[in-house]
């Protein structure tokens, strides 16, 4: 078994769904959403730490969400890469609406799970905005030239229902924090490789 991502070969295309590094909002459990906080220490530490272990693949290209979080996790990996990250509003983060901020599992109770609060953007508008994304992206890359992995840096209620609509058996999926996932498309079609991988962050 393999601790790390490996180069794409000729045969297939390489994609890696990263999440953003911790926020003091992650850290209190609270839904973030459109919400723009910071990466906290932690947060850069992770950021550093899979941006050490994505550059290793070299990649052509690195995408965010245009929060800040994840355009802060995506320069520093761009930063270990060589190459400058790119904003795209089809991985922005779900719109958790008037909950935005509030504590997750008080929402859970209340309502039964978020998706049941009222004004949330359901799973189904976030995967019509990033599903055909994940094929525009690479396309894009493909007809621009540079060989090499496509890298996402996106958020949690993100990349679960993407991973999952390829693949509905990975219900063990968690998406922690500075965590990366590998898609392969080969031949239109898209597999999931690994997922929540999570490099070791050596200091806080």
């Amino acid at each position: 078994m393999r601790s790390g991502p490996v180069t794409e070969t000729e045969h297939s295309r390489t994609l890696y769904l990263v999440r953003h590094g911790r926020t003091a909002l992650n850290a209190a459990g609270r839904l973030r959403g459109h919400a723009n906080p910071p990466l906290d220490d932690r947060g850069e530490c992770e950021a550093r730490a899979v941006g050490a272990v994505i550059a290793r693949t070299r990649p052509a290209r690195v995408y965010c969400s245009p929060l800040g979080r994840a355009v802060r996790t995506a320069q520093l990996i761009g930063e270990a890469c060589g190459i400058e990250a790119e904003s795209d509003e089809r991985f922005m983060d779900r719109d958790y609406g008037p909950w935005t901020g509030e504590l997750r599992d008080e929402v859970i109770t209340r309502f039964g799970s978020v998706d049941a609060a009222p004004g949330v953007e359901p799973t189904a508008s976030v995967l019509e905005r990033a599903r055909p994304a994940l094929d525009a992206v690479l396309d894009e890359t493909i007809t621009a030239g540079p060989h090499g992995p496509v890298v996402i840096v996106t958020h949690d209620a993100v990349i679960k229902p993407l991973v999952r609509s390829i693949d509905p058996s990975r219900t063990e999926l968690t998406a922690p924090t500075g965590s990366w996932n590998e898609l392969v498309r080969e031949g239109g079609v898209w597999t999931v490789v690994l997922v929540d991988q999570v490099p070791p962050v050596t200091r806080e």
